[in-house]
């Protein structure tokens, strides 16, 4: 057959460790024997990204807002001791904290269910999506550690002059303080992007905070989420059937529990970090989620929603066999390739992608997959694969189906 042809390009992110070899992997079974792939490549690997003084996220990030897609391989974040590991002239900042910063986006991580692969929660019957604030709060603070007695404020000074100061604490003796900020208008893109997707998806939208203990802070989500929804969102939630609930952030979660799944669960940005890392955890692994960050201006930056998984890479480096789950990394391609492809109307490259992404499902499902879904799954005598065994599984079906 034929390769499919692309009109425009993807902007495509390159990673770290044992992700980054799957990556290669995937292209190389999965994708270049049948597309014509064009992408703009960043090598977003930690040693380029020290060579370039980061400079590279910069230019990937705006190269995505020229393009309108990407697709990211997982990076390293590094700390004191990745900068002593890999001889680093600082501690950079998350590139994903970088990226979702430029694109001022929302993220969407949502698993990916299969047959065999059951949830631990028994009541979860439909996917639950997290919808992460991908702006500001804690990934962007400023923090002080505080040597001995003093007093700490809260100071913020108006371009008049102006100066407004609350004190936070009297210290005693050592401790430490942080302070994070937010926008409104990033709040207000993430609400219009949170109520957009529900109705994309027809499912409830629950948007949980703490205002209750942080009355400004948190009060400020919760008072433009519902004002947003009043003016805006009201009649096309009442049109669809679904509904708009706000809650504490603690109730959420027994709620959540107790649920049949298929909410759109809206989180700031700590919040949807830890929650959807749970989320996985309990539908079945981390490596069966999917991940986009979704910007106001229409722009989209899939990704695996897993780390660079150290502990295989170094057994990788060793000439060990590993049986690494490339089922997440897999479907950000999948993800980037349909939605370049309903940009682009080019209904070919969408058809790929649904039957790649089903190519993988029903490769689980017959019982072929690798170790860590081997380990939880119900299925009987399942076959494990190692890393490239299990994506040359996955070929055979994609072969097969086009």
């Amino acid at each position: 057959m034929s390769k499919i042809a692309m009109k425009t390009p993807l902007v495509e992110m390159d990673g770290d460790e044992m992700t980054r070899i799957l990556w290669k992997m995937i292209k190389d079974e999965l994708l270049l024997p049948f597309i014509d792939l064009r992408t703009e490549y960043y090598d977003l690997g930690l040693e380029y990204r020290d060579e370039t003084d980061d400079q590279v996220t910069i230019d990937a990030g705006n190269a995505t807002l020229k393009y309108g897609v990407a697709v990211k391989c997982a990076t390293i974040t590094p700390n004191p001791a990745r900068v002593e590991e890999y001889g680093l002239k600082k501690m950079y900042l998350s590139p994903n904290g970088t990226l979702r910063a430029m694109l001022d986006g929302t993220v969407f991580r949502a698993p990916i269910l299969v047959k065999g692969i059951e949830p631990c929660v028994k009541n979860w019957k439909k996917p639950i999506t997290i919808a992460r604030h991908a702006y500001g709060d804690v990934y962007k603070n400023a923090e002080i550690r505080v040597p001995g007695p003093g007093v700490g404020k809260l100071v913020f000074t108006a371009e008049d002059g102006t100066v407004t100061e609350q004190t936070i604490f009297r210290f005693e003796g050592p401790g430490i303080m942080q302070g994070i900020y937010n926008l409104d208008e990033s709040i207000e893109s993430y609400a219009r992007s949170c109520f957009n997707y529900a109705l994309s998806v027809k499912q409830d939208l629950w948007f949980a905070t703490k205002d209750t203990i942080s009355k400004t802070y948190d009060g400020n989500f919760k008072k433009i989420f519902e004002t947003i929804y009043e003016e805006e969102f009201r009649e096309a939630f009442a049109k669809e059937g679904i509904s708009f609930f706000y809650t504490l952030i603690d109730d959420a979660v027994a709620r959540i529990m107790k649920s049949e799944g298929g909410i759109v669960w809206a989180c700031k940005n700590y919040d949807g970090d830890v929650f959807s890392d749970m989320l996985s955890s309990a539908f079945g692994s981390l490596a069966m989620m999917t991940s986009v960050c979704v910007s106001p201006k229409g722009v989209y930056e899939y990704e695996a929603a897993h780390g660079t998984v150290q502990r295989h890479y170094y057994r990788h480096l060793k000439g060990e066999r590993t049986s690494t789950n490339s089922v997440a990394t897999i479907f950000a391609w999948t993800g980037a390739l349909r939605k370049r492809g309903e940009l682009d109307e080019l209904p070919e490259l969408v058809r790929f992608a649904d039957v790649l992404e089903k190519a993988v499902t029903d490769t689980i499902e017959s019982g072929v997959m690798t170790g860590d879904l081997a380990m939880i799954t119900t299925l009987p005598d399942p076959v494990t694969k190692d890393s490239l065994g299990f994506i040359q599984a996955v070929r055979e079906r994609l072969e097969s189906s086009l």
